[in-house]
């Protein structure tokens, strides 16, 4: 999954004073009605190839038992699946869930998709050879209490295999556009956080024996920008959800023209087409 509207998009990456204590359970709510609308598997299918490579990364063995947290319709888990893992795939949206039995039934995988919260793991310790999460645990709103999970349910020696957008890149610009158009309530870290190596060490490196950071690119691309918008704003909820809390047509009009001059920014492609590298970090945790 990516990006979720109840967060502060906006704050600094890096910072790391410790906010108001919002109510998480309600922001919690309030996303998971998000990330149901449109049909995020349309937006999943053109990122598969980054579920892969973490994948390849973590250099699974078909021995070992593998969760992938935050599913969506199930890209990581499919991954792990193909070479022969035992795979459990957990997300608290029940229309993606089926999305990714659909998946997995069709290419002849048996994977556990079940629904579940990630800051509230239902496995035992140490369950898991190896847990993953595709740009998506990184939006649980307790940031500290879904690292503890991600932990709690890996086994001494294991890894953690985490994929998450950096504040640079183009989805976490993204963000911060979509912010200065919808501000999101006070008092949530930024999700974009996760895309720190600072963050990142302050979540994992108390019960890490190693963490192994990779900055990597993924392109974006549609047959213009105002396609890759349109797209989006039908298929990705929280995208949905901005252009339906801005004020009016002049609102979503005046949304639509600065995400399209962002693309400008970054677009390679010369020919009229959107070409957009987007930047994220690539992310192997080994537990103590």
């Amino acid at each position: 999954m990516t990006i979720a509207p109840a967060q502060d998009l906006t704050a600094d990456p890096a910072e790391s004073t410790t906010p108001p204590q919002p109510d998480l359970e309600a922001i919690k709510a309030r996303q998971q009605a998000t990330w149901s609308t449109g049909d995020y598997h349309v937006i999943a299918t053109q990122i598969q190839i980054v579920a892969e490579l973490l994948i390849e990364r973590l250099d699974v063995r078909s021995t070992e038992r593998v969760l992938d947290v935050a599913t969506g319709s199930g890209n990581a888990a499919i991954a792990a699946a193909r070479r022969g893992c035992e795979v459990v795939g957990i997300d608290y949206v029940p229309a993606l869930l089926e999305r990714a039995r659909r998946r997995s039934k069709a290419e002849g995988l048996s994977i556990d998709f079940v629904e579940g919260d990630a800051e509230a793991l239902t496995f035992l310790d140490g369950s898991f050879d190896v847990v993953t999460s595709v740009f998506g645990a990184m939006f649980a709103p307790d940031q500290d209490r879904t690292a503890a999970e991600l932990l709690r349910v890996t086994r001494s020696g294991g890894r953690i295999g985490v994929v998450a957008h950096t504040p640079d890149g183009f989805i976490g610009q993204l963000f911060r556009t979509i912010a200065r158009h919808v501000p999101p309530p006070a008092g949530l870290r930024s999700p974009i956080q996760w895309g720190t190596e600072v963050r990142l060490r302050e979540l994992f490196g108390a019960e890490a024996s190693d963490i192994r950071i990779e900055k990597r690119t993924y392109a974006f691309r549609g047959r213009s920008a105002e396609a890759w918008v349109e797209t989006w704003r039908r298929e990705y909820g929280p995208i949905r959800k901005a252009f339906d809390a801005v004020s009016g047509v002049d609102g979503r009009v005046a949304l639509e023209q600065d995400i399209v001059e962002l693309i400008g920014r970054f677009n390679r492609a010369t020919d009229g087409t959107m070409v957009v590298p987007s930047e994220y970090l690539e992310v192997v945790i080994v537990k103590r």
